[in-house]
């Protein structure tokens, strides 16, 4: 049964590790990853499972893991800027964005860095897409019929106490609601505007997506946010929850990449392991596991996602405008939006 640490109750230890516990020594044939959830599972069986098993097999290096919500590992990061422990960082944007600005990365272009599409890596070479992935959100398929089509059926007094989101600034799917309201509403206040209707139906924050999905699966709430990964990784064992993009009137639905970008951890301990270990995460060899794997899609332009999950998620993104945030402006600009966001909806 394929289970990602997300939505499970390991969660809670990691971030008690993230939050409190070390790292461990880094010795010479070890290499540190502070990475966003959701590519490790449970089961063992998981993208990073398979691919840093396969990298230890090939190198004799050691993968130290760590993870937390995507804003949390590069808020540790910035505490330990003076006693840097991690050497690769693994987030969603705009927090790799926010890694680069507040100069935690150095520039590293991994080997077949030009097969990857210019939007999903930094040019000057701070960060790179190693899994392609997309927000969406979900709704439980057992309770629903269809999924709600646009933003204006979410304010249905239907969905009040049964709608809920992760919470912007901590969460990169929950930072994705504003970014996509953003987008879809035309600006920030209209946005703004709209979230503040919305949170009548919202139960309340939550620092955790994948803690939404198996309350969407067992009918606790009937839609929240999630992305195209998690949702697929986690079908068999969570099968009643499906995705959808909620559209403005009128208007197709849309979404954005989301991936999983790596980046070299500026004064990391072990660069040389790192280096090597981005290498392999853009290999062929191991984006060839992602959709598999993981349920997401290779970020290599070279390579062609297959699989069960790989054909499902295709389908789902059927008829999907996808559209390229401005993430340098996003970066600049998040606090304000965050602010704003607190403000319009009392969080």
């Amino acid at each position: 049964m394929r289970h990602t640490l997300r939505a499970g109750i390991a969660g809670a230890a990691l971030l008690a590790l993230l939050t409190t516990g070390c790292a461990g020594e880094n010795s010479g044939d070890e290499v540190t990853v502070y990475s966003a959830d959701g590519l490790k599972y449970q089961s063992g069986d998981g993208f990073y499972d398979r691919a840093f098993k396969k990298f230890e097999e090939e190198t004799g290096i050691k993968v130290n893991y760590v993870e937390g919500g995507s804003g949390e590992v590069v808020q540790r990061l910035t505490r330990e800027r003076n006693n840097t422990k991690a050497d690769v960082l693994l987030t969603l944007p705009p927090f790799i964005q926010q890694a680069q600005s507040r100069g935690l990365l150095d520039a590293y272009r991994p080997a077949g860095w030009e097969k990857i599409d210019d939007s999903d890596k930094d040019a000057d070479g701070m960060w790179t897409a190693v899994v392609k992935n997309y927000f969406c959100f979900i709704y439980n398929t057992e309770e629903l019929d269809a999924p709600p089509e646009t933003w204006q059926d979410l304010l249905d007094s239907s969905y009040k106490g049964r709608f809920q989101y992760s919470t912007p600034g901590v969460a990169g799917d929950g930072t994705a609601v504003v970014i996509k309201s953003m987008h879809d509403f035309g600006g920030l206040e209209p946005a703004m505007d709209y979230l503040k209707k919305l949170q009548v139906n919202n139960v309340g924050p939550s620092a955790s997506t994948g803690a939404l999905v198996p309350k969407v699966d067992k009918g606790e709430l009937l839609v929240s946010n999630s992305d195209v990964q998690m949702s697929f990784a986690n079908r068999e064992a969570m099968p009643n929850q499906d995705i959808f993009f909620p559209a403005m009137e009128g208007k197709a639905p849309t979404t954005f990449s989301l991936p999983y970008a790596g980046g070299l951890v500026k004064g990391g301990p072990q660069q040389e392991n790192a280096q090597k270990l981005l290498d392999y995460l853009v290999s062929p060899e191991a984006q060839k596991m992602i959709s598999d794997a993981g349920g997401g899609f290779p970020s290599r332009t070279d390579v062609t996602p297959e699989g069960e999950y790989a054909e499902r998620a295709r389908k789902a993104l059927d008829g999907v405008e996808i559209f390229t945030p401005d993430w340098q402006t996003i970066d600049k600009e998040l606090d304000s939006y965050l602010e704003a966001w607190r403000e319009a909806t009392g969080s």
